[in-house]
């Protein structure tokens, strides 16, 4: 797992695996992040304590902290590697840009990906293909006031 930031890894996985064909089923699950009435914030049972993987956050272990948490996490390490407008496009009003893969690898790291490559079964190509095309809009639908979770 990506030291320092699993609750970002947890994210990108569930966006890499589930990815946009799902966003139905992801947004009833995720609906408590943004005040949805899907379900209430931490509803969904907290992951098992052993072999936390996609479910370690820094939080209360819920579904909508470790979103919360991994939002907030992606959007810092943009802007840390130099690619900040990109992501605070996707989080404010208006249309999001796109993201370059090679800005998207710079940004997210090599531990991460090489977590997510192991824990998804995907090839490192096929996640950094998915996320983005994917991340962005995610990143959006997640963020409808504007602004990153508290």
């Amino acid at each position: 797992m990506s030291r320092g930031f699993p609750s970002m890894t947890a994210l990108l996985g569930v966006l890499a695996v589930a990815g946009y064909q799902h966003r139905d089923k992801l947004a009833e699950l995720l609906g408590g992040v943004t005040g949805g009435t899907a379900r209430g914030p931490g509803t969904a049972n907290p992951p098992p304590a052993e072999g936390k993987g996609f479910g370690e956050s820094s939080n209360d272990g819920s579904i909508g902290a470790i979103v919360t948490d991994g939002i907030r996490n992606l959007v810092d390490r943009f802007r840390q590697a130099g690619h900040g407008e990109v992501a605070d496009s996707w989080v404010a009003h208006g249309p999001n840009r796109e993201v370059a893969p090679q800005h998207l690898e710079s940004a997210i790291g090599s531990d991460t990906l090489d977590a997510l490559t192991k824990q998804t079964g995907l090839s490192r190509e096929e996640i950094i293909t998915r996320l983005t095309r994917q991340l962005p809009n995610a990143v959006d639908k997640y963020t409808p006031e504007g602004r990153l979770p508290a």
